[in-house]
């Protein structure tokens, strides 16, 4: 790509050169900041069926898109005469409040015409008052490396990372003065992250193939075994269907001992269980998919195991989330391990099966969990239900069969899985780096 032919120093750090004849404005003096939502209580965003519920756009939707996306909206109650700032086509967005650093102070645009709708309160808008500035070329200037880099260093905070209205107020744009020039460069983003973007879902789509592949994978191999001869038997099952003629079927606790975790009682400067852990102790968030459970976010000590509070289960046991939307997660530990009370933690008798099997099992048959579980506010499947749960397999000469033929199939597909993750990220860390390069005029993409 070529370059412009004199560039001199912006005197920003981040931003280093840019086009001699660039110019510099802060954003303060091209249109104003303006809130979010104001007054709100939790109570004002769970009534469905209210009539004065409005639309807004949530924070989800501006640190998860470059363009706002107009299906994803949510509901707020707005009272008649009640006034709250509305959102108007060609705004910005401003996160101005999050968790991570990765979040915050990111930027989005609305180029669509949403009507009455309104503003998360952790955002804030910015709505241009100077037709010499094309929003999206300034979207994309914001969302380039070097912008980023340079509202990161205004942002602070602990459990919270917070900007100040005026560190956004006072950013430095430097950027082509007339409107022709950044009208051209965004035209020329908007179609070369659009190729990117349709390739990044390509992959993405094919990720789930894969993942679909490795499923029915361990479904067949778990249920029919890898004998594809083999004749085969009414399960008596509905869920499961036909299996090897060979093949038994028996409950859960008749293979297994089940038990429930635990969160330790009593906590305080005496009794700090989670000070220095060094014990995995399992929630669901460590769930990210079915797999093997390495490491959990949180650890327990050895006083927690000492004063009886939690309990540490064998290795190979199997872990599956027993409540809520994760119900049915399954997770093999190779080590020695805990969990709290929303998982349930089955350890195989190796003289019955394999533990390895037993899990590929469960992986393969989430419909009989799901089936079984007991529905009120939440899906629950507690110890008594798992322990009915019903099994069916081989011997245990034919059981590790199965599990090196689907250790073996399964090490295939996620090679291939990964190949794809890689390609996937530096997709878009290309996608990064162009609008670094193009939108703070490091490379030339208009004619003279």
């Amino acid at each position: 790509m070529t370059k412009y032919n004199k560039y001199k120093d912006s005197g920003i750090e981040w931003i280093g050169e840019i086009p001699e004849h660039w110019e510099s404005i802060r954003l303060k003096y091209i249109g104003y900041l303006y809130g979010g939502l104001a007054g709100k209580s939790a109570n004002d965003f769970n009534q469905e069926s209210n009539f004065n519920n409005k639309p807004f756009i949530p924070f989800t939707n501006i640190c998860n898109n470059k363009v706002i996306d107009p299906t994803q909206l949510q509901n707020v109650v707005i009272e008649e005469n009640e006034q709250q700032n509305q959102v108007a086509k060609g705004d910005l967005f401003f996160m101005m409040s999050s968790e991570n650093f990765d979040d915050v102070g990111k930027s989005s645009i609305l180029l669509d015409d949403l009507g009455e709708t309104y503003l998360n309160s952790f955002c804030k808008g910015f709505r241009f008052t100077n037709e010499k500035y094309y929003p999206p070329f300034i979207n994309y200037l914001l969302l380039s490396k070097a912008y980023r880099s340079l509202v990161l260093t205004e942002a602070n905070g602990y459990t919270r990372i917070n900007l100040k209205i005026d560190k956004i107020n006072d950013i430095p744009l430097k950027m082509p003065p007339t409107l022709d020039e950044q009208i051209a460069i965004a035209n020329y983003l908007d179609r070369k992250t659009e190729e990117i973007d349709e390739l990044i879902k390509q992959k993405e789509e094919l990720l789930l193939l894969f993942e679909e592949e490795k499923t029915a994978t361990i479904n067949q191999a778990v249920t029919k075994g890898i004998n594809p001869d083999v004749r085969l038997k009414d399960s008596g099952i509905e869920w499961l269907g036909e299996i090897p003629e060979h093949w038994v079927v028996k409950l859960l606790k008749y293979t297994a001992r089940v038990q429930t975790g635990r969160t330790p009682k009593i906590q305080g400067a005496k009794f700090d269980y989670f000070l220095e852990g060094n014990i995995n102790w399992f929630t669901p968030v460590d769930f990210y998919n079915d797999g093997v459970l390495n490491d959990s976010k949180r650890k327990i000590n050895d006083l927690a195991v000492q004063s009886n509070e939690i309990e540490i289960f064998p290795e190979y046991s199997v872990y599956l989330v027993s409540i809520g939307a994760t119900l049915g997660k399954v997770g093999l530990s190779k080590t020695k391990a805990t969990a709290n009370q929303q998982i349930n933690i089955i350890s195989f008798f190796d003289s019955v099966l394999n533990p390895t099997f037993g899990y590929y099992f469960l992986t393969g048959n989430k419909e009989m969990m799901i089936y079984e579980a007991d529905y009120t506010t939440l899906p629950i499947l507690n110890q008594s239900k798992t322990k009915t749960l019903k099994i069916a397999f081989p011997t245990l000469t034919e059981q590790q069969a199965i599990v090196n033929y689907i250790d073996f199939e399964c090490t295939r597909i996620n090679l291939e899985m990964e190949k794809i993750n890689i390609l996937i990220s530096n997709l878009k860390e290309y996608k990064t780096a162009l609008i670094s390069e193009v939108a703070t005029g490091k490379v030339k993409v208009i004619k003279d």
